[in-house]
């Protein structure tokens, strides 16, 4: 489908007769079971603005126009442009550990913090008090691995299986916060509130019925509405664990709260969301839809940073996602790239002062449609010194059927 036919509308514009061909938000933001589709009546666009839906994409080819509405493309390219604007002089995190010998440690730790999330969502099923102290612990050596390189552990927690996602997706949204309060100075003792408040922020999901929890598809109406109470099965659950600071609490409470009031449980708005709760809004989305599930498959990084920078316009907090991008690069590492040269490369490492021209090692031949000896090339250098190539655009790893993961080399 060619992005030309496609025009961005605002909800208000939306009219019976428009094919959706996009609804424009995280896939458990709305109920409907597919996110194309011929709208046919009234009802079925109160029901998107009762979900808070603001944009959407409608293909013309299919359905009603907009005069003057902006293309898809139009919108693309520049949103393209002002991500890359923002971060071409962003200079990259300072690390003082290389992430080669980062990424082991980093490794041990987190198959460690999987564990202790494991059992405590386990206790918490089984109606058993929390112990948060085995968290705590290894929380702190979580925030240690975030000091010596905030990359190796981002890196590693975008690893995860279809299966127990609740588990892998709870630590991945601690490690992200972590990495993302580093990145604005926090100290360490907020780093351990965040952290903490990530890792358990959906606490409340082991109350959910397994049979909707682990559903393998779309919800429907009175399953979306089961779902959404779990936050406030999180407040319960944590009003009696002992030691839980308010910070943690507010990330529990608040990560589905959205900047224009669209959110819940209480739909919150601006400032009245705290700090805590407007980073784990985005930090959840992005792991959200940046992760493969057996009814969704996850975007590419730098597709879901388009998106969550898209959704600043309304529902996320517009100067805390700018912050965010620029603390995860255009390109993070560990991306999939197609470089102008034909080749597949793997992003390895930031380049000071351009975060757009990453350094990348190249490992597969797209014309060929084979493996190469991996060879690095450093995008801010010229042909003859290094480099001689750009990237075309971001890749999922899931249609070449290669992991770019492996050619970091740990």
């Amino acid at each position: 489908m060619r992005n030309s036919n496609v025009q961005k509308i605002a909800i208000s514009q939306l009219q019976v007769g428009m094919y959706i061909q996009d609804l424009d938000c995280g896939w458990m933001a709305h109920p409907f079971f597919r996110s194309r589709f011929m709208v046919k009546d009234e009802a079925q666009i109160q029901t998107l603005k009762e979900h808070g839906l603001a944009e959407l994409y409608i293909d013309t080819a299919r359905g009603l126009s907009v005069p003057d509405a902006p293309s898809k493309a139009a919108v693309v390219c520049q949103l393209q442009q002002e991500i890359k604007a923002l971060v071409a002089a962003t200079p990259p995190p300072v690390a003082s550990s290389d992430l080669q010998s980062e990424l082991p440690r980093a490794k041990k730790l987190l198959d460690e913090a999987n564990k202790v999330v494991r059992q405590l969502m386990s206790d918490c099923r089984l109606g058993a008090q929390l112990e948060l102290t085995p968290l705590q612990e290894v929380m702190d050596k979580l925030a240690g691995s975030i000091l010596r390189n905030p990359t190796a552990l981002t890196v590693l927690s975008g690893i995860k299986t279809k299966d127990d996602y609740t588990f892998f997706h709870s630590v991945s949204v601690g490690v992200l916060l972590l990495a993302f309060e580093h990145s604005r100075g926090a100290t360490a003792e907020a780093l351990m509130q965040v952290g903490i408040g990530g890792m358990i922020h959906d606490i409340g999901k082991m109350r959910i019925p397994p049979q909707i929890l682990n559903k393998p598809g779309k919800l429907t109406l009175d399953e979306f509405a089961v779902m959404r109470t779990h936050v406030a099965h999180s407040g319960e659950i944590l009003a009696g664990c002992a030691g839980i600071s308010a910070v943690a609490m507010d990330i529990a409470m608040q990560h589905h709260e959205r900047f224009d009031g669209t959110g819940y449980p209480f739909r919150l708005a601006g400032e009245a969301i705290s700090p805590a709760g407007q980073a784990a809004a985005i930090i959840d989305v992005y792991d959200a839809i940046t992760s493969d599930r057996c009814y969704h498959r996850g975007m590419p990084a730098p597709q879901a940073l388009q998106k969550i920078f898209e959704w600043s316009n309304h529902h996320l907090h517009p100067e805390m996602v700018r912050a965010f991008v620029k603390c995860v690069g255009i390109y993070p590492v560990g991306t999939l790239v197609s470089l102008e040269s034909g080749r597949l490369a793997v992003v390895q490492e930031h380049n000071e002062g351009d975060l757009t021209r990453p350094k990348v090692r190249a490992f597969y031949s797209c014309r060929n449609l084979c493996y190469i000896p991996p060879v690095l090339v450093n995008l801010s250098r010229p042909l003859g010194f290094g480099g001689g190539d750009r990237i075309v655009k971001s890749e999922n790893p899931s249609k070449w059927g290669v992991d770019p993961i492996r050619f970091l080399q740990f």
